[in-house]
């Protein structure tokens, strides 16, 4: 699990939604349109978006998509419980997303513009930093 924690856009953090979870069936004119996001209902698979105004649109399969103005926030999980995010208005469409993400994730967030691939790389970097420090530590004390 990566722990994430990156300022991002709303239209950044939409998109990473879309990518990983309703891509290859949502309608162009959704997909084209700022103010349209998905929601699902189901526990694992939570994705549920805060807004000052919302209006329901159209459910196909287990998506529902709504017209959203003014999000203040946004809750993502992945049906296999191995993500949790949430994306927290900071100012008006600018934002912070915090949570647990599993590497494959990673490649949805980086190609949606979440966090950069320099972020990716400085993080692999960091861990392989610590592992090396771990390594050292047990040498020393065996």
């Amino acid at each position: 699990m990566v722990t994430i924690d990156a300022t991002c856009s709303l239209e950044s953090f939409r998109k990473f939604v879309i990518l990983s979870t309703c891509n290859s069936f949502i309608p162009e004119s959704y997909l084209e349109d700022y103010e349209v996001f998905p929601e699902r209902e189901t526990s694992p698979g939570l994705i549920y978006v805060e807004a000052a105004d919302k209006v329901t649109l159209k459910k196909i399969r287990d998506m529902t998509f709504v017209n959203a103005k003014e999000v203040l926030g946004i809750i993502y999980s992945s049906k296999s419980g191995n993500t949790n995010l949430k994306w927290r208005q900071i100012r008006r469409n600018s934002g912070k997303v915090t949570g647990e993400a599993s590497t494959n994730t990673l490649v949805n967030l980086t190609e949606a513009g979440v966090i950069t691939q320099e972020w990716v790389q400085n993080y692999l970097r960091k861990k392989a930093e610590e592992k090396q420090q771990e390594i050292k530590t047990s040498e020393l004390t065996n």
